[in-house]
């Protein structure tokens, strides 16, 4: 009893000091300052404020500010649930009264809910954090902005500051939170070992001796100066700019006749000019030009600008390339229900576009999908879906994302068991509770060899968004030698 009195007091002296530096903070009249805070918390309503400006991150600000557009929608979301779903009907706490001399200064009429906590302040702390984490350029003026709204809601004098308080407290830590299930993607590129590294005696000032090959079919209207670009940084180079993608093939094994090999591409163009260059055994220059640019990312060239860079600089690593079947892939390899989805998205995309084929067709498969029956190593599996990365990826999961190297000489392989019960809803259930890696449905292996055999018929295998047909045997391994491409210096 003695506590429960003591805790009593504890909270009424709180309360006194949260209604002090309230009477404080609104007793002043600040017209200019409050024409602009009144506005902004009525904008805030419902979260709109972060609506619009996720959807200018998602517009301007490239994979980085769609990543960060996601991440605070994603927090605000979760943030709101939480706020308004559980604490506020959990914490009854009056909202500050309502008299004739402050009333023609709120926002709207006293809200009905509960004062404790703020959820405009939570949503804006969880914005702007979480928005943040993935883009940390953006956070000064989103700190501001979320600081204002949280400002705005007790000079609107429907809001305590101990309220704003604990929503911030509460928004940040859930935006925090979200980095369980998704990690953030590092921004540095990929390492590579340095005793690979070198400095090319043939660092080209003007592209003498570089052939660059331009993928008609890939990338977007930001791509489409890409060509003259590379002609204006490389006057003496050869830029080849085939008429259709059934041009692609002759087009590369011309270029691969020059001293270093070029391709302006995705993640799959990339993989076919690769393998043109190990053949050859000369230097891959890439500029990423892809819906997916997955490779070119992992090395830190985002943009044309960091190609030509790295190309003038001359400075060439050695990466790893895995094989799956003879054939390599950059990325990742898979049999089974993804190159079923990549055939499916195939047939659809030059109807209705990449993303909403892609969308269609996973909606198909995952209806119709079912293991695949194989040895795996000696062990007889049955693999629901797999995947099968050329070096290690993080995170963990079923949703890898990056690679802190490139030349670590392993198979990131990673599937679901399709024998266990109930094995898709399984895997669903721990994806969404953050215990994947415990899950008994989900295996990993890191391995640097891997051998395949299909007790169902020959496989249909994908490397690199490609499929074509494999053997009822399959070998996935790394490539003797690797390949020597252009990166950042």
């Amino acid at each position: 009893m003695g506590d429960v009195l003591l805790l009593r007091r504890r909270l009424a002296r709180l309360h006194a000091l949260d209604v002090a530096v309230f009477r404080r903070a609104t007793r002043n009249e600040a017209p200019r300052l409050d024409a602009a805070l009144y506005p902004l918390s009525r904008l805030a309503d419902n979260s709109k404020l972060w609506m619009l400006v996720s959807a200018g991150l998602a517009a301007a600000g490239g994979r980085r500010g769609r990543r960060s557009s996601l991440r605070g929608m994603v927090s605000v979301g979760i943030t709101s649930a939480v706020a308004n779903g559980l604490l506020k009907p959990l914490v009854r706490r009056r909202r500050p009264l309502a008299t004739r001399s402050n009333w023609l200064t709120r926002v709207a009429a006293v809200p009905a809910s509960s004062s404790f906590p703020s959820g405009h302040s939570a949503s804006a702390a969880a914005f702007a954090v979480g928005a943040t984490m993935e883009l940390p350029v953006v956070g000064p003026p989103l700190g501001l902005l979320a600081s204002a709204v949280g400002f705005s809601r007790v000079r609107t004098r429907v809001h305590y500051p101990g309220d704003v308080v604990a929503g911030f407290a509460l928004g940040a830590g859930i935006a925090l939170l979200t980095r369980k299930l998704w990690p953030v993607a590092p921004d540095e590129p990929a390492a590579v070992s340095r005793s690979f590294t070198h400095r090319s005696r043939g660092a080209m000032a003007d592209g003498a001796g570089l052939s660059i090959v331009v993928n008609p079919s890939a990338g977007s209207d930001d791509e489409i100066g890409v060509a003259d670009a590379l002609r204006t940084a490389f006057p003496a180079a050869e830029v080849v700019e085939p008429d259709d993608s059934d041009g692609m093939g002759a087009a590369l094994d011309h270029a691969a006749r020059a001293t270093v090999i070029g391709i302006v591409g995705g993640d799959g163009s990339i993989n076919a000019a690769a393998e043109r260059a190990m053949r050859a055994a000369i230097p891959l220059a890439i500029v990423p030009g892809g819906t997916l640019n997955h490779f070119a990312r992992d090395l830190g060239i985002t943009d044309a600008d960091d190609a030509i860079a790295a190309v003038r600089a001359g400075e060439l690593a050695r990466v790893d390339v895995g094989m799956i079947a003879d054939k390599p892939f950059l990325n990742t390899a898979s049999f089974g229900s993804y190159a079923e989805l990549v055939d499916a998205r195939e047939q659809l995309e030059d109807r209705i576009g990449k993303w909403p084929a892609m969308a269609v067709a996973l909606v198909r498969v995952l209806r119709t999908a079912r293991p695949i029956e194989v040895i795996l190593d000696g062990v007889d599996t049955k693999v629901w879906m797999i995947f099968i990365g050329n070096c290690e990826y993080q995170p963990a999961g079923m949703a890898p994302g990056w690679r802190e190297r490139l030349d670590d000489g392993l198979l990131d392989v990673r599937y679901v068991d399709g024998g266990a019960s109930f094995s898709r809803l399984r895997l669903v259930l721990a994806v969404l509770t953050g215990q994947l890696g415990r899950s008994k449905v989900y295996r990993r292996l890191l391995v640097p060899e891997l051998e395949i055999r299909s007790l169902e018929g020959p496989l249909r295998l994908a490397r690199d968004g490609e499929t074509f047909d494999g053997g009822t045997t399959v070998t996935v391994t790394k490539h003797d030698i690797g390949l020597t491409v252009y990166v950042t210096p």
